[in-house]
C-alpha cells in the first residue's frame, strides 16, 4: 500500500492562480525529505550549542553573589582601597581597583563598559597596523555593532562613525565612545560602588578609621575626630 503526504508550504499569493500551493510525495520520497528535515533540525541545535558556549566563555552577566565575587579580593590593602574613593582616575590606576570595580560591575550587570574601555586602553597602544585591525574589528564585533554579545550603550552618531572607520581604522577611532562610556562609569557607576557593599568590606579592615561619605568621596576621621586627605576631595 502506497503512502502520500502532502506538503503545504508558505503560500504565495504573487504566483500564478494555476501555480499548485502542495507537493505529494510518493514513498521514494520520504527518505529524502526525512534526511533534509534532520539536517535543519541538527543546524538549530548547532547554532544553539555554539550561542551557549559563546555566552559561557565571555561570562557575561553571571548571577554571583557580591560575597563570592570578593573572595579573591581579600588580600588587597585597605589602605590602598581607600584610595580608591579619593577619585575615578585613581580607582583605575591600581590593578586591584580596576578588578574590584569590574567585580561590582558584574552584579549590576554592566561589566562592558569596564571591558570595553580596558580594551580601547590596549588598543591604543597597539603600534603594528595588522593587529590593529584585527583588534577594531574584534572590539566592533563584541562590543559595537548592533546585538553584539557585549553591547554597550552608545547613540547612533557614534556608532555610524566608527562603522565608517573600522576598515581603515586609526589608534583614535574608538576614543569618542570610549569618553562616553568613561564618562557614564564615572558619573553613574563609581558612586554606587562606593556605596556598595563590595567596597565597604573593604575599607572597613582599617583600624580606627570610619568611612563618611559625600558627593560619592571618601573622608577618613581617625580616633580624635580630625579629618585626613586632600582638600579638593570635596571640590
Amino acid at each position: 500500500m502506497e503512502t502520500f503526504v502532502f506538503l503545504f508550504p508558505q503560500l504565495n499569493f504573487a504566483a500564478p492562480k494555476e501555480e499548485a500551493y502542495f507537493k505529494i510525495l510518493g514513498p521514494d520520497d520520504l527518505p529524502v525529505a526525512r534526511m533534509q528535515d534532520n539536517k535543519t533540525r541538527y543546524k538549530e541545535k548547532d547554532k544553539k550549542s555554539r550561542l551557549s558556549l559563546l555566552l559561557t566563555r565571555s561570562g557575561s552577566h553571571e548571577n554571583v553573589s557580591p560575597e563570592k565575587k570578593t573572595a579573591k579580593n581579600t588580600n588587597i590593602n585597605p589602605e590602598d582601597a581607600l584610595k580608591w574613593g579619593e577619585s575615578f582616575e585613581e580607582l583605575l590606576n591600581h590593578s586591584d581597583g580596576v578588578e574590584t570595580f569590574s567585580q561590582f560591575l558584574r552584579t549590576e550587570f554592566s561589566e562592558e563598559n569596564i571591558e570595553f574601555w580596558l580594551a580601547c586602553e590596549d588598543y591604543k597602544s597597539t603600534s603594528s597596523e595588522t593587529k590593529l585591525l584585527s583588534k577594531a574589528k574584534h572590539i566592533y564585533t563584541v562590543y559595537i555593532e548592533a546585538n553584539a554579545p557585549k553591547e554597550i550603550n552608545i547613540d547612533y552618531p557614534t556608532k555610524v562613525a566608527i562603522q565608517q572607520n573600522i576598515h581603515r581604522p586609526t589608534t583614535s577611532c574608538f576614543d569618542l565612545a570610549q569618553k562616553k562610556v568613561y564618562s557614564l562609569m564615572k558619573k553613574d557607576c563609581y558612586p554606587r560602588f562606593l556605596n556598595s557593599e563590595i567596597y565597604s568590606r573593604l575599607t572597613k579592615k582599617v583600624p580606627g578609621v570610619t568611612m563618611f561619605r559625600r558627593r560619592s568621596r571618601s573622608c577618613v576621621f581617625n580616633d580624635h575626630g580630625e579629618t585626613s586627605g586632600e582638600s579638593n576631595v570635596w571640590l
